[in-house]
């Protein structure tokens, strides 16, 4: 069978890392898609795999909303984030995307070293979903940018990590 004699099509992407989100993909695809067999039926379904894009198309997905945030960014540098709380019934639940505080993207070719990266930011957004009652965190991990073991996000968060000699590691 031919795509023109298709008559439906799922689209269902991931993002492409640095690039365009998993909606971004799926709508540029469908556009393709459109203009080779305008007849077809198409349903665009993004994927979501905790990287780019979790956030959004979980919050649209329930009716929820975006919540801009400023935070520390991975290299000390500010960073324009957001979080998002889920629609619907039930306990407050905020949706964070590391890659939205930590991911690749914020972190510059020539700043990429591991040993200086941090996930401070991530806490940061944490800690102001649970300033706005948030009462469960669904936190998704993908593409970060970081390589510190949640370090920096449990010390946005209040905890002291220390060294050897009771020194905190920075």
């Amino acid at each position: 069978m031919s795509l023109r004699s298709a008559a439906f099509a799922v689209i269902a992407p991931s993002g492409f890392k640095e690039s365009m989100s998993a909606k971004e993909v799926a709508h540029s695809i469908a556009e393709g898609v459109r203009s080779a067999a305008p007849q077809a039926r198409i349903i665009e379904l993004p994927l979501v795999d905790g990287g780019e894009g979790f956030t959004e198309t979980l919050v649209e997905v329930t009716g929820g909303r975006i919540y801009p945030v400023t935070v520390t960014g991975p290299v000390g540098t500010p960073a324009r984030s957001f979080f998002g709380i889920l629609g619907g019934r039930g306990p407050k639940t905020a949706i964070i995307e590391m890659a939205s505080a930590a991911g690749l993207r914020l972190v510059p070719r020539d700043r990429r070293n591991p040993l200086v990266t941090t996930t401070y930011d991530v806490g940061e957004l944490i800690r102001t979903a649970l300033d706005m009652g948030a009462k469960r965190i669904l936190l998704g991990c993908g593409d970060s940018g970081t390589n510190d073991g949640g370090a920096g996000t449990a010390q946005a968060l209040g905890v002291r990590l220390l060294d050897a000699d009771d020194m905190s590691i920075g």
